[in-house]
């Protein structure tokens, strides 16, 4: 904070469009019970747990570290909004929603970490429910101003100026570096908040920095500011046969009472000095001979003359059928809610909650102390607080309408990203065509359209976009692009890279993987689902004989997840999974009303050891399909949100609170109210193509109606031809469409 109470521009993101430090208006009611908690929210929130601290306790200062609405209880939101909690059924009576909050923030003076529950009260003011001081080993997420100050205090500290001084010379204000959390190191005590940095030189105002490696890690206290240690990696050679071969014949970490660089074995390695930016005015000038953009990129337009074709009542949208709740979180970034498609005037509900619940980095290289970058994105920083503002004809091209996102200041100011949630429609190619090719057949095509609510995120290199993408032929998919730099480390010259690519001279990208966990929680046709794994696999019965005369024959064999646990994907048996509700079958085929979970182009195993510090924090990343017991429907009043916990940095293990510990109970899930957490993910070997900026890599995962409609769903959408397509050469310009071809 500046002396005049404002924020400072280093420490708020330059993501953010406005900061509101006190409510301009008291709210008294909600338009929805899921809606966000509005930037007046969090302000009377923040000035209702400051009055509390300051009239009930002996704490001097505090930051504030998050602040979200506490969802109301599932069946009271159903009986607000008349949805059914089964087939056939009525909607039970509303109850009354109170409208809670819940806030972590850490005590500055003695380090202490804090959560509070608060009641928005009839008055219009918040008050204090429950203040709970965390056991000494959880820490709340890492902030994006603790990530910022992280780069002031190493920019600043005289140890650090030195030694980035020491090579080629390196000025103070050059220094730059990204925060992470520590990961897993037992070195440091687990009560203090540490933080890693990934050290970079800065050679100019917005040179890319990633270009410009340092060759040591600091490790620094979040709370105090404190410099704890500075790590030197060791390095590679060949040895006498060629092999690569670390300079400390160990991957163990030092003890940090050792002189970190002695013990690396090797000398220092300045950084790499060529520019390789991504900014035009910069690489105009950079660039040998110049930057010279394509000169044959012609204008495409997106155009709707008639508006758009959904609409929107707040955070609530409607469109072709589907109706769904939006919402911003500081951990998330958007979750869906009360998803539910119009079948010929029956509002049949699909899913109550979907959102991305956690993500995990690991990185290959086995060399301290580069095994501590494997970050808990969602956990450790969160979707929402890295959340870009979006640009109109940038970031999302057409009518695109937008919802504002909001989240928590360290100094409990609301911090505003106008245009976080684009929500926009796309053509997505052809929906369904057939032609009958005989003698005077005739064809029929109809375009497919697709409604898509997205955000951005930048997690320090890389770039995550996120695309909810909804169908006319009832599916639901979310895509994931991820794009950005690499996360880069410096070599030496001739060095070997047994874990990475060296992407440019001196810049080695190392191998890591991308792995995501969807939280499903399913709501098909009713609360009380099943899950359903099929493999598809070959009749026994050998080639010739009465059973399987020409040897093609394979089945599915279905398998209901009867306890809670986790299933693997299984490529020799092509295993799929699907939803059901048992208590309404297909009036054709017979089989229970249900959505398929389809994975298979994302389905991506964990590389690390079954007992690595990887696998101790996220065992999620074990299996492909987790099936728990939503515990909130037996009345506990916990939810099982977090698949590896909720309070994620610097966790040794996974808490009581995450996946790996819930299926340990082995509780029935056949039809029950029940959690799907769905892993996929991707392995980056990097390529000097995905340098300095990444191409887009794309992933999905798919839900798809199996038996839930009669038919397709989409029979009824109109074929229309386009009248602004026209031949793209005037050789061409004559070009007809027989007449036996239908568009409409």
């Amino acid at each position: 904070m500046s002396p005049d109470g404002t924020h400072s521009t280093t420490t708020v993101p330059s993501t953010i469009s406005d900061v509101q430090q006190k409510p301009k208006q008291i709210p008294t009611a909600f338009k929805h019970p899921l809606d966000p908690l509005t930037p007046d929210e969090i302000a009377a929130v923040s000035f209702a747990i400051r009055h509390h601290i300051a009239a009930k306790t002996d704490t001097k200062a505090i930051k504030f570290i998050t602040c979200s609405l506490l969802p109301p209880p599932k069946k009271a939101v159903l009986a607000y909004l008349g949805i059914p909690l089964a087939p056939g059924e009525k909607p039970e009576s509303p109850v009354p929603i109170v409208r809670k909050a819940e806030v972590d923030y850490i005590d500055i003076v003695n380090g202490g970490a804090f959560n509070v529950i608060l009641t928005l009260k009839e008055d219009g003011k918040w008050e204090v429910e429950s203040l709970t001081r965390l056991a000494e080993e959880f820490h709340p997420q890492i902030s994006p101003e603790e990530l910022l100050a992280c780069e002031v205090v190493v920019r600043n500290n005289p140890t650090i100026q030195k030694l980035a001084a020491d090579v080629v010379s390196v000025l103070p204000h050059q220094i730059v570096c990204d925060g992470w959390s520590i990961g897993y190191d037992d070195r440091f005590p687990q009560k203090r908040r540490v933080q890693q940095a990934l050290m970079y030189a800065r050679f100019s105002e917005h040179d890319n920095l990633y270009a410009h490696p340092l060759d040591f890690i600091p490790v620094i206290d979040a709370n105090t500011e404190e410099l704890l240690h500075v790590d030197f990696p060791p390095h590679y050679s060949y040895d006498v046969n060629g092999k690569p071969e670390l300079s400390t014949h160990s991957t163990a970490p030092p003890p940090t009472d050792a002189d970190s660089l002695a013990v690396s074995k090797r000398d220092r390695i300045p950084p790499p000095h060529k520019a390789f930016d991504f900014l035009p005015d910069l690489m105009a000038q950079t660039e040998e001979g110049g930057y010279h953009p394509r000169q044959d990129v012609k204008p495409l337009h997106i155009v709707q003359p008639e508006g758009v074709s959904f609409k929107m009542d707040g955070h609530v949208l409607e469109w072709q059928n589907w109706k769904m709740h939006i919402a911003f979180t500081h951990r998330e970034g958007i979750a869906l809610s009360t998803i539910t498609y119009n079948d010929n005037g029956i509002v049949r509900p699909i899913m109550y909650r979907l959102s991305l619940a956690e993500m995990v980095v690991p990185y290959g290289a086995p060399e301290h102390p580069h095994p501590r970058k494997f970050a808990f994105d969602s956990g450790e920083y969160g979707m929402g607080t890295m959340a870009n503002e979006l640009s109109l004809g940038c970031d999302c091209v057409g009518q695109i309408h937008y919802l504002p996102g909001s989240y928590i200041a360290n100094d409990g100011s609301a911090l505003v990203i106008k245009n976080v949630i684009c929500i926009h429609e796309e053509d997505a190619g052809v929906l369904w065509k057939h032609t009958d090719y005989r003698p005077n057949g005739r064809s029929q095509t109809v375009r497919r359209r697709r409604l898509v609510v997205s955000m951005v995120c930048t997690l320090a290199n890389y770039e995550y976009i996120w695309n909810y993408q909804f169908y006319q032929d009832g599916t639901i998919e979310l895509e994931i692009r991820l794009t950005g730099i690499l996360n880069v480390y410096v070599s030496k010259d001739g060095e070997p890279s047994p874990f990475g690519t060296i992407v440019a001279p001196n810049i080695v990208g190392q191998y890591h993987q991308h792995l995501f966990s969807l939280r499903v929680d399913p709501m098909v046709d009713g609360l009380k689902n099943t899950v359903i794994e099929s493999d598809i696999l070959p009749v026994d019965a050998p080639t010739g004989s009465k059973e399987n005369f020409a040897g093609n024959a394979f089945f599915s064999k279905d398998t209901p997840i009867k306890v809670e646990g986790g299933r693997p994907y299984d490529f020799d048996k092509e295993r799929r999974w699907r939803i059901v509700n048992s208590a309404k079958k297909h009036y054709s085929s017979g089989k229970a009303v249900g959505y398929n979970v389809a994975v298979k182009g994302g389905a991506t195993p964990m590389m690390a050891k079954l007992d690595s510090w990887t696998a101790k924090r996220a065992s999620f990343l074990t299996n492909t399909v987790w099936v728990v017991k939503d515990e909130e429907a037996e009345g506990s009043g916990t939810t099982r949100m977090w698949p590896s916990g909720k309070y994620v940095p610097q966790t040794k293990s996974e808490p009581e609170d995450s996946v790996g510990a819930w299926v340990k109970g082995e509780k029935e899930v056949e039809d029950e109210d029940i959690l799907v957490f769905v892993t996929v993910g991707t392995t980056h070997i990097p390529r000097p193509e995905d340098w300095p900026v990444m191409p887009v890599e794309h992933l999905t995962v798919a839900f798809k109606p199996n038996s839930f409609f009669k038919a397709n769903p989409s029979m009824d959408v109109p074929g229309t031809r386009d009248p602004r397509s026209v031949p793209a050469f005037s050789d061409n310009a004559t070009a007809t469409t027989s007449s036996n071809h239908s568009c409409h």
